[in-house]
């Protein structure tokens, strides 16, 4: 059986091909990035025009040795405390940059729950079900994916929590 290349393909992103494999409603979003923007999440939903509360940041961490994906808005941050419990873990702490981007396939900044190289524990947001559809990532930085928060929960098998922090 021949191996499929996490490369960027024809078409899209990891992320975007996942999302079309899948046959999932979605739509990209591109803006021309910053590079000197402090924070990657603020800046998409800016340029995109689109509410921080519905702009979410895929964020890795290490819970008790594993490394685990956290999606939350950009309008707030992570609660580690919260992610560890909704994980069944005792500390979580944030993912050391390189082994997060060695383990997704993708960069800081432009990782993305789906498509990833390695498959991790996903933890959702809760606060995603009050939106119709929300953005994350599209696997580079200057490019979102917009979808329903069921369907990126389906995808990513995530659980959903209250792991979000104003």
């Amino acid at each position: 059986m021949a191996k499929k290349s996490r490369k960027q393909q024809p078409g899209g992103t990891p992320a975007t091909v996942a999302l079309t494999a899948a046959g999932t409603a979605f739509t990209v979003h591109s803006y021309d990035h910053d590079p000197s923007s402090p924070s990657y999440g603020e800046e998409a939903a800016e340029a995109l025009g689109v509410a921080a509360d519905r702009v979410f940041k895929t964020l890795v961490a290490d819970v008790d040795g594993e490394l685990v994906v956290a999606v939350v808005p950009v309008a707030g941050s992570l609660d580690l405390k919260a992610l560890a419990s909704a994980v069944g873990g005792k500390r979580a702490a944030m993912a050391d940059p390189t082994a997060a981007e060695r383990t997704t396939g993708y960069v800081r900044g432009g990782i993305s729950p789906l498509g990833q190289r390695r498959r991790l524990r996903t933890v959702l947001d809760a606060s995603a079900g009050s939106h119709p559809t929300i953005c994350v990532s599209a696997g580079r930085r200057g490019l979102e994916v917009e979808l329903s928060p069921s369907d990126l929960a389906t995808l990513t098998e995530a659980s959903l929590a209250p792991i979000g922090r104003q």
